[in-house]
């Protein structure tokens, strides 16, 4: 005769435990692609400033193609062309990735191939996720 006090967990507990840790990987996914917009049109600013000609000299390197040295460059600024006194700046911080939870991101550089996961230390073309885990999607965090 089964003990009536005792129970199991039932297939709505289940399910409902599902859901709610769907939801917590869902939001840290949007987290992500937010983190990762947020630095790639710091980035993409920072080369048009450049092209526009509001910055130069000594702040872009040859061979640079006009993208930024590093992540840094785009919260600590840079000097204006033209202005002593003015620096222009392009994020605030560097956000920290959900999945890793560190501030510490893949670069690549512009003379990078597409899916390289070393970084040449020339420019910041673009950035990733340095995780290695699985989306909802079945595809993996440092291909976004």
């Amino acid at each position: 005769m089964a003990d009536r006090g005792a129970r199991g967990v039932t297939f709505l507990e289940l399910m409902a435990t599902a859901t709610i840790l769907i939801i917590l990987v869902r939001q840290r996914e949007l987290e992500l692609r937010r983190a990762l917009r947020t630095m790639r049109t710091a980035v993409d600013r920072y080369k048009l400033a450049v092209d526009k000609g509001q910055i130069g000299g000594p702040d872009v390197k040859l061979g640079s193609e006009g993208y930024p040295p590093d992540l840094e460059v785009l919260v600590k600024g840079v000097n204006r062309v033209g202005a002593v006194d003015r620096k222009l700046k392009f994020l605030r911080s560097i956000p920290r990735d959900p999945m890793t939870r560190s501030a510490e991101w893949g670069m690549r550089c512009y003379q990078d191939e597409h899916d390289d996961s070393s970084w040449c230390g020339q420019n910041v073309y673009d950035v990733y996720s340095k995780s290695k885990g699985k989306a909802l999607d079945g595809t993996t965090y440092d291909t976004w």
